[in-house]
């Protein structure tokens, strides 16, 4: 199966809550032009061990994507159902190489050591220069008659799956599909300058076949994606 409602939310940064010690999702209010609201719950600890999330981060990202993206409307656009020529695929798509993703973890002593404080710094100083942001993933509501648990807006509303999609363990193969990672892409309009966050769990295969499925072995790949999977599962 595919991902129900995969596409690319469009708008601003207006508020950021970091994942407590129970919590696994970093979170981001996002406003549109049109003033509505949206939560980005955004993983940052696995479920399945290793619990450290692989990250990969850039200021100066440069991809084909990016020219499409500008055109779009903001607020929430389904890629699969108008705009399949956006989606992310990290295997696939040459955004970045996987090999410079490094292990984290969701919250840890010190300074700029985990991704709460990782993703914080990029989303502050996005709403500082009032940056738009482009968050891939899955969505969810509007959930009429509920109210955000977080940001308090109603109906909730919001966005989630904001990492790789693809190559998952059997509890959460039916989410497999290419073409449908999510990840978060910054425009900094004055610099005119892109950046980006791409995150992917440590037990996800980098071997999948055309179904975003887990493949058993480099040979069945085709491809020198398994080599960076090799002893990170």
């Amino acid at each position: 199966m595919l991902l129900k409602n995969y596409g690319v939310l469009k708008g601003e940064a207006a508020g950021t809550i970091k994942a407590a010690e129970d919590k696994s999702h970093y979170q981001i209010l996002i406003k549109d032009g049109e003033g509505t609201e949206y939560r980005v719950a955004v993983n940052i600890k696995s479920q399945t061990d290793p619990s450290k999330v692989l990250y990969f981060a850039t200021n100066d990202f440069r991809a084909e994507e990016t020219a499409r993206l500008s055109a779009l409307e903001s607020g929430f656009t389904s890629i699969r159902q108008n705009h399949p020529d956006i989606g992310l695929d990290f295997i696939r798509g040459n955004l970045f190489d996987p090999g410079q993703m490094i292990p984290l973890p969701a919250d840890a002593g010190g300074s700029d050591n985990d991704l709460n404080e990782k993703i914080q710094d990029y989303i502050k100083e996005a709403m500082d220069k009032r940056a738009i942001i482009y968050a891939f993933g899955d969505r969810w509501g509007p959930e009429l008659n509920q109210t955000d648990p977080y940001f308090g807006f109603s109906p909730g509303n919001g966005i989630h799956d904001i990492h790789m999609n693809q190559g998952n363990v059997e509890k959460y193969k039916k989410d497999d599909g290419t073409w449908q990672d999510g990840g978060l892409l910054i425009y900094f309009e004055r610099e005119q300058r892109w950046a980006a966050i791409f995150l992917a769990f440590q037990s996800q295969s980098w071997c999948t076949d055309q179904d975003g499925h887990a493949l058993k072995s480099a040979e069945e790949c085709g491809h020198d994606s398994f080599i960076h999977h090799s002893g990170r599962s």
